[in-house]
């Protein structure tokens, strides 16, 4: 059965919190998943909640976080737009979640295939996706690897790829940057902040342990 609503989550630290989401999606995709009383977990939610982790993923429907790590009510602060980009919208968002709701863990996750990493890839402009893909761009330009503006575009999956990373990484950066209450949390160790990729072929997700701060 289920425990998580059972743990301390004050004292939970922010590598207990990223060790829960690797069982979880070791879980997963294992087809193991815990059992969940439903019914019990909306009388425990119903008057607050208190999150142990909150994540800024894409939008994709693909990749829906609570599934990914098989979580339930309750347990993921949930910030989802395409691109995972950190808008100022959804830093407000992850600062709630970090200072008021008593999240320890910051995770922003990107996918493989991602469409908005490959429209940006091609430049691509439609209505109100360019201000997403603006948001995007500065991960193509820091990445060096590939110089031929051939390969340059979403055919090249190695390209697209690179990108995914690199983005996941820009947006971390973007929202210590940007957050002052993001920032002050992670240099008292009160919360921690990781990147990801979550691979759509496989359901595995791929902690970028190298972004981890906390």
């Amino acid at each position: 059965m289920y425990k998580h609503p059972l743990l301390d989550r004050d004292k939970m630290s922010p590598l207990e919190a990223l060790q829960i989401l690797k069982e979880g999606n070791q879980r997963f995709t294992s087809d193991r998943e815990e059992d969940k009383d439903f019914k019990s977990l909306i009388q425990i939610t119903k008057d607050k909640q208190h999150p142990f982790a909150s994540f800024l993923s894409c939008s994709d429907s693909r990749a829906p976080v609570e599934l990914l790590f098989d979580q339930a009510l309750g347990d993921i602060f949930s910030v989802r737009l395409a691109g995972n980009i950190a808008s100022d919208k959804a830093i407000g968002s992850l600062e709630f979640a970090s200072k008021y709701l008593g999240s320890k863990l910051i995770v922003v996750m990107g996918h493989t295939s991602c469409g908005a990493v490959k429209a940006a890839c091609d430049d691509f402009k439609d209505g109100h996706i360019g201000e997403i893909i603006n948001l995007i761009k500065p991960s193509i330009r820091h990445e060096k690897s590939i110089t031929d503006p051939a390969q340059r575009t979403s055919k090249n999956s190695d390209f697209v790829e690179k990108i995914c990373a690199l983005n996941v990484k820009y947006q971390i950066d973007t929202i210590i940057r940007c957050s002052d209450i993001v920032d002050d949390m992670l240099n008292s160790q009160e919360i921690g902040i990781v990147g990801a990729v979550y691979d759509i072929a496989n359901g595995k997700v791929n902690f970028l342990q190298e972004t981890f701060v906390g």
